[in-house]
């Protein structure tokens, strides 16, 4: 159990915290596989399923769900895999 205040004020945000970002790779994870998906079947909605995963894993890696070199490495697998032109 907390002894301090500031223990006791963290096991009172850690809940919440673990909440957010459980639904929070829980979106990339989706957003990454539908694109995955859209890639090896040649979809053609791939550019937007593309953009959509590259936006879910920059918010995840700002808010600090996901490392942001964690979140670089993926979109760049992504993007390679994609054969899409690196946006500049």
């Amino acid at each position: 159990m907390a002894n301090t205040k500031s223990a006791k004020k963290r096991a009172r945000q850690a809940p919440g915290r673990r909440v957010r970002n459980a639904s929070i790779r829980s979106a990339v994870r989706s957003a990454v596989r539908s694109a995955r998906e859209a890639i090896t079947s040649k979809d053609k909605n791939v550019v937007d399923l593309l953009k959509d995963a590259i936006s879910a894993l920059s918010k995840a890696a700002n808010k600090g769900t996901i490392h942001k070199r964690n979140a670089a490495r993926r979109i760049s697998r992504l993007t390679k895999a994609s054969g899409a032109k690196p946006a500049k």
